[in-house]
């Protein structure tokens, strides 16, 4: 997530101009319910269309608008630069972590990504 990933509304050239992939991305990221979490290649394999670097760019283009801690990479690892702000919502939200080890950077926990994935099951009717 980027100083460009806020709210859609913050940056007015994006609203009129947001490409069609990032308003699925987008649509995708808002479905993830609560406590759960998918990876960049998850939400490109739902989508049937790009790859992880894809996603991860529309997210950090255009990801401030929709619950972008809970698209995330596949090891679990936070968001860098992001760890607290993501943390608090997991937190908040219940989403399943890992305790740090002592020799983890900064003590920070990790998604439990074997609990916390979400596989988009009972897909909506046109998602693509």
């Amino acid at each position: 997530m980027s100083e460009q990933s806020l709210p859609r509304d913050a940056h007015p050239e994006y609203a009129d101009t947001l490409p069609e992939y990032a308003e699925r991305v987008l649509d995708v990221a808002e479905r993830i319910p609560p406590g759960r979490v998918m990876t960049y290649g998850d939400v490109a394999e739902w989508l049937e269309e790009g790859g992880p670097r894809q996603v991860g760019r529309v997210m950090a283009l255009y990801g401030g608008a929709v619950p972008w801690w809970r698209v995330v990479r596949s090891d679990g690892v936070l968001l860098p630069g992001h760890e607290l702000r993501a943390l608090d919502h997991y937190r908040a939200e219940g989403t399943p972590l890992k305790e740090a080890s002592r020799a983890a950077e900064n003590h920070l926990p990790r998604l439990d990504m074997r609990r916390a994935r979400w596989d988009g099951g009972d897909r909506a009717e046109g998602h693509t």
